[in-house]
């Protein structure tokens, strides 16, 4: 081949490389701008997508952290929700306790347990729908699905935790649960314990407690007991099996008088038991001697909500042996003094129709014999004939305090001024 053969030859193979160069290179840059065109219309899809997708939801949190105490009443005069328990033979001392703690401010759960007849229970009953007053104003409830109550066992911690659900489905709106019996009685009138509670903080709980449970821990923690009247119908006392069981470390036990003044929040709590305190307690306090000197104890001293919340005292006068027995001194004329002087609102233990309940009622709550004490919401005008109000004010706030409260101030203000106050809340 000669060079002019030799020289076209290498221009054409050039020339058809640089062709598809420029081929190859004009391929690429529309592949590129379809490739961009196509990317900025998608991109707006795309932000929309993003934009309207729903979040994903927060991890799930436990429910205990969303739920709060419950809030304090704004009313500037409290009101009380009451429960009073009997048992056989106590339908007359019960209907007299009522009628001494009544006023229309308030809410009353009355029981009577399955020990009572079912005559006496119907009686109660009947006398509690018929009564004017408590029929006009609507507040005195029976706990028609009576309960079997054995002394010294969890019997009687679960009825006071149904009492206090009944009073808090059908009785409004109240500051404090008090449980009483039919052999208590007030030194005070309810106008002046309303007056007295409507000065301090609605949170506080009266509870007399302590940790120091000494004896108690051979002869009440430490033996497993069974309560008949969780399983059966007729009323007979707790009994022992063989086992013993250690103290509980999981919770600290405490002990006290079973007899408290509670507030509403606390109450709620022991019924709700959002973080499971309460029902894990009483589930162990189901098998603990006389139960109800420990379970709501332990509860509020456990719940870093409420060990800040009590007064260590229970409002009672009650006269003990020294060291103590099971049960207290029943209360004559001899001991009348005591109860004054002690500026308590409550005291027992009563013996049915003793002669110092007539004393109470003339000398410290102006009552007659049968009937309802005076005070803001009803008057007598001085006629000791009246004993049943004309005209109730159901939902008065105003009061007409005597010594009484003049009584009670220097307690609670001592209590709650007391310097080892503090000291005392759940030591």
């Amino acid at each position: 081949m000669d060079s002019t053969s030799a020289t076209k030859l290498q221009l054409h193979k050039k020339k058809t490389w640089f062709l598809l160069l420029t081929f190859s290179l004009l391929l690429s840059t529309l592949l590129i701008t379809i490739s961009i065109t196509s990317t900025s219309s998608t991109t707006p899809s795309l932000l929309n997508y993003a934009h309207n997708r729903k979040p994903k939801p927060p991890l799930p949190q436990f429910v205990e952290s969303k739920l709060h105490v419950a809030s304090i009443s704004p009313n500037p005069v409290p009101k009380l929700a009451y429960l009073i328990s009997g048992s056989a033979g106590d339908g007359v001392s019960l209907l007299r306790t009522l009628k001494a703690l009544y006023h229309p401010r308030n809410q009353y759960a009355v029981h009577l347990d399955l020990e009572a007849s079912a005559e006496e229970r119907l009686e109660v009953a009947e006398l509690v729908k018929n009564e004017p007053v408590f029929k006009r104003v609507g507040n005195v409830r029976m706990v028609t699905r009576a309960n079997l109550v054995t002394y010294r066992g969890p019997t009687m911690v679960t009825n006071t935790l149904h009492a206090a659900a009944i009073l808090f489905k059908e009785g409004g709106d109240w500051d404090w649960f008090i449980n009483l019996s039919a052999s208590d009685y007030p030194l005070v009138t309810q106008d002046d314990l309303l007056h007295t509670l409507s000065t301090i903080p609605r949170d506080l709980n009266f509870i007399e407690h302590t940790s120091d449970i000494g004896w108690k821990e051979y002869q009440r923690a430490k033996p497993v007991i069974i309560d008949p009247g969780l399983y059966s119908r007729q009323k007979s006392d707790v009994f022992w099996v063989t086992e013993k069981r250690s103290v509980p470390t999981a919770y600290r036990l405490f002990t006290g008088s079973a007899w408290m003044m509670l507030s509403r929040p606390f109450i709620e709590y022991c019924l709700w038991g959002w973080d499971n305190l309460p029902r894990i307690v009483l589930m162990y306090y189901a098998n603990f001697l006389s139960s109800p000197e420990g379970y709501f104890h332990t509860v509020i001293c456990n719940a870093k909500e409420f060990r800040n919340t009590t007064v260590n005292h229970d409002l009672h006068f009650i006269s003990w042996d020294n060291p103590p027995k099971q049960h207290p001194h029943f209360l004559t004329v001899n001991d009348y003094q005591r109860m004054v002087d002690s500026n308590t609102p409550f005291a027992r233990k009563f013996s049915k129709n003793e002669a110092v309940l007539d004393k109470i009622d003339s000398e410290l709550l102006g009552r007659n014999a049968n009937g309802f004490i005076p005070g803001g919401w009803f008057n007598n005008e001085g006629n000791p004939n009246v004993t049943l109000p004309h005209h109730v004010r159901t939902n008065t706030t105003e009061l007409k305090p005597g010594p009484g409260a003049e009584r009670l101030k220097r307690l609670i203000n001592s209590l709650l001024s007391s310097d080892d106050f503090i000291a005392k809340q759940c030591s």
